[in-house]
């Protein structure tokens, strides 16, 4: 990395302004990586993945990998609504 020189300080100040915009585009990177992973880290789209990769080894794997996201976005949240009932005593 070679060394800069700088003639006056409003090159200074531009570099600098330059750097902080930088900084943030990098960190706006990193929180929308973030969020992304953790919308991927679903138990939906974990099982959907699974059963993808494995769709060809299992009977008619074209339609359990069609059918299984859909089952699950239904009975999944049935399932929590069930156990969060079953928790307070209902």
């Amino acid at each position: 990395m070679e060394t800069k020189k700088y003639s006056s300080y409003a090159q200074i100040e531009r570099e600098l302004e330059i750097l902080k915009i930088e900084k943030e585009i990098s960190y706006q990177k990193l929180v929308y990586g973030v969020k992304k992973t953790k919308e991927s880290f679903t138990p939906q789209n974990i099982v959907s993945d699974l059963i993808g990769t494995y769709s060809s080894a299992i009977p008619y794997g074209t339609i359990v990998s069609t059918a299984l996201p859909f089952i699950l976005n239904k009975a999944v949240p049935f399932v929590k609504n069930w156990l969060a009932k079953r928790k307070r005593g209902n």
